[in-house]
């Protein structure tokens, strides 16, 4: 029996062809690491790009993590955040009833996200 570990966050991304698409995400990745380095962080994808979410989720359970936290990586609630993230989170749930699996808002709903871009882009557009 796998012992139980600390809480992990699963960074969950679109995807692209482009493998360089995902450079920020795992840039994120790292920072996130490097000041909380007992934390477990993995990067998932709806699409095209490896892992898909049920894989990761499936790999930390299994690794004995209980507590999952997933983290939009989308700027907007379209149609994927909308309808297939319940959908997946469902099935997720349904096939790891020990696993505590927390989703947090898209970061494009997050107001200090929001407006640190704005500060950058004041900043930016001033040179």
């Amino acid at each position: 029996m796998a012992h139980v570990k600390s809480s992990a966050i699963v960074l969950f991304a679109h995807g692209a062809r482009d493998r360089r698409w995902a450079q920020p995400f795992r840039k994120i990745q790292r920072s996130i690491k490097a000041k909380q380095p007992g934390t477990v962080v993995e990067l998932a994808f709806l699409e095209i790009m490896e892992p898909p979410l049920d894989k990761a989720v499936a790999r930390l359970v299994k690794a004995g993590h209980k507590r999952i936290t997933v983290a939009p990586l989308f700027m907007a609630q379209g149609g994927h955040l909308k309808n297939d993230l319940p959908k997946i989170l469902d099935a997720i749930r349904a096939g790891h009833r020990g696993a505590e699996i927390t989703l947090l808002p898209a970061i494009g709903d997050v107001d200090a996200i929001l407006d640190a871009i704005a500060d950058w882009l004041v900043v930016a557009a001033a040179h």
